[in-house]
Parts: structure tokens; C-alpha cells; sequence
């Protein structure tokens, strides 16, 4: 698969009637290897290993109910009250992040209502506080650890 821009780890991968498959520890099975799933599983384990983020408090590929419809949120950070405290979208290496990016976790929001936001294609990262009262993303210059969120 392709290198990313975060660090590299090692991975449960099989294959499975000419698919690959790779274990995924927050859901404990194994899941289709995608890109964006290389890209997910890359994430996840560099915000538990390399941030701090407590692996019981994110909850991957959560559904939610919108106006009727589902959707998929890719993963959710819940706080100690289980309270969700941010969105992280993730995309494949090819696909570019843009405002339709932004547009997308923005939905989310409006029914999640968390103060930040991830959105990473593996290559790019972009972490954001969302600012209520001016409607605007405040950046962050690098995706802090677990406890700068609860700050």
C-alpha cells in the first residue's frame, strides 16, 4: 500500500477469497483493505500511540441519523462523559481534501455538535477548533494531544 505521512506501524493484513483484509483493533475484525482503510487504521493507531487519544473513547464508523437518512461518521472521540468532542474524517491518499471536506464534517456536526474537528487523506492533516460564535475553523498547526482537547 502506499506510504503515508504518519508513521508506519505494523498490521494484521490476510487475504481472503483475492481480497485483502486487514485487523481492525478498535472493532476487533477483520475489515476490507481499502485505501481509505489503510489511511483509517494508520490514524487510529497515531492517535492512540503517538497522541495519547484513550482507545476506549473513539468509536469508529458511527452511524447517525440525519433528517432520516444514515450516515457514517468515521470515527468519533468521545470524552469521560461520553460526550463526543470530535469529528475526524479520514479520505483516501488520492482523494484531495477540500471544502466539500469541511462542507461534509460540517453536516456532522450539526447533529454531533463537538468543538473540533480532524480531516487527514493520510497525506494531509488538517485539525481545526470550530469557533460558535464566528462560525469559522481556528487551525491547529500540527493534530494536538489527547489533552490539549480538553482544555
Amino acid at each position: 500500500m502506499l506510504q503515508l505521512n504518519l508513521p508506519e506501524y505494523n498490521f494484521r493484513i490476510k487475504k481472503q477469497d483475492e481480497k485483502l483484509l486487514i485487523f481492525d483493533s478498535q472493532r476487533k475484525r477483520y475489515v476490507s483493505l481499502t485505501p481509505e482503510e489503510w489511511v483509517r487504521q494508520h490514524f487510529i493507531r497515531f492517535l492512540i500511540e503517538e497522541k495519547g487519544y484513550p482507545a476506549a473513547y473513539l468509536a469508529i464508523e458511527k452511524q447517525l441519523n440525519m433528517n432520516g437518512m444514515k450516515k457514517r461518521c468515521d470515527a468519533i472521540l468521545y470524552n469521560k462523559h461520553a460526550l463526543p468532542i470530535l469529528i475526524i474524517e479520514l479520505k483516501a491518499p488520492n482523494i484531495q481534501i477540500t471544502q466539500a471536506t469541511f462542507d461534509q464534517v460540517a453536516v456532522y456536526n450539526s447533529k454531533l455538535k463537538v468543538d473540533f474537528f480532524i480531516i487527514s487523506n493520510g497525506l494531509e492533516h488538517y485539525c481545526c477548533r470550530v469557533n460558535t460564535e464566528t462560525a469559522q475553523y481556528e487551525f491547529f498547526s500540527e493534530i494536538p494531544n489527547f489533552t490539549v482537547l480538553l482544555t
